[in-house]
């Protein structure tokens, strides 16, 4: 008897559709000063990205708008008040000032903290994440928050900061990433034998360089200039804040002398055009990201910090003098 046995074929399994990417809702700040910047920014970010002339018209809308504003509102972002904090908060201030990074990161131009009106503040971040704003808002509990939690919430460290993950990805580059825009190169330092712990040792060395990568203070704090406070971080805790009502906060004011000065504590994008932020009649405000003609609103995917640190190494020969 011969028995054949026919090769059984199973069919391929099916793929499992791949997962698709995380998508995150935006508002951005538009009508100035470029169509531009509008039309990269829904380009390179949005779900579905509208067409250029619904772009194009949005943006002339709210161009219109700031023109307007120019002349309905000239000098509304000059002398905004600043009020000292009252006694009750003495010993949030006492926690906040023993906190080193406030001692390490606020002594470059004379520095206090004391309460400004959200409305008032210049800024120049054209975006807010409101998926974030309403993870925020949840961790606040949805009403208008006390004077203690609101304190806590611009100025402490008591609240979840986002991970960070990293990793060596060739001899002279680490690569690290985090969903937190605060991810920052902190510095590249000096370092003592005394200040590393289990140093493996592989030679007798006379010098180490530190080179750092973290989140930044993320204190909320603003830069005081020619008459003027522009937001220098917390942009998405003071729009938070504000659409529950909170119209004052506390703050960490950094008062600048000079355009050096502010060339020296100010933000990249401040630094880079002091005149739109300084001398403009009517400036970006915090008041206008909740202005529905100043803003579009738009799906966007999920976009992650990446910081890479990369470092060269030569070794020559020099003259001896």
């Amino acid at each position: 008897m011969v028995v054949s046995a026919a090769a059984r074929v199973e069919p391929a399994p099916v793929p499992a559709p791949a997962a698709a990417p995380v998508a995150d809702e935006y508002l951005y700040l538009t009508g100035r000063p470029r169509l531009r910047d509008l039309v990269r920014f829904a380009r390179s970010h949005a779900v579905k990205p509208p067409d250029e002339k619904a772009l194009a018209d949005t943006w002339h809308a709210a161009h219109e708008r700031v023109r307007r504003l120019e002349t309905e509102e000239a000098g509304l972002a000059d002398n905004p008040p600043i009020r000292p904090l009252g006694r009750e908060y003495e010993p949030l201030l006492l926690e906040l000032l023993g906190d080193p990074l406030v001692r390490n990161g606020f002594n470059t131009v004379p520095t206090d903290v004391a309460l400004v009106e959200l409305d008032r503040l210049v800024v120049y971040q054209k975006h807010i994440d409101l998926t974030y704003v309403r993870q925020l808002t949840s961790k606040l509990g949805g009403g208008a928050p006390a004077g203690t939690q609101v304190f806590r919430t611009c100025l402490l460290h008591d609240h979840d900061e986002a991970p960070v993950k990293w990793s060596r990805v060739n001899n002279d580059r680490f690569v690290f990433v985090s969903s937190s825009n605060d991810l920052r190169f902190l510095g590249a330092v000096p370092l003592q034998r005394d200040q590393i712990k289990d140093y493996p040792e592989r030679g007798k060395f006379v010098g180490l360089v530190g080179i750092a990568v973290g989140l930044g203070s993320n204190f909320m704090n603003a830069v005081y200039a020619e008459k003027r406070l522009i937001l220098n971080n917390g942009s998405h805790r003071a729009y938070a804040l504000r659409r529950l009502g909170v119209t004052h906060v506390p703050c960490i004011i950094q008062h600048c002398a000079s355009r050096d000065e502010v060339d020296a504590v100010a933000a990249t994008e401040v630094r880079k055009n002091p005149d739109a932020y300084l001398k403009h009649p009517r400036p970006s405000m915090l008041r206008d990201y909740f202005d529905p003609a100043l803003h579009l609103v738009m799906p966007v995917y999920r976009r992650l910090r990446q910081v890479t640190v990369r470092f060269e190494i030569e070794e020559t020969a020099v003259p001896a003098l």
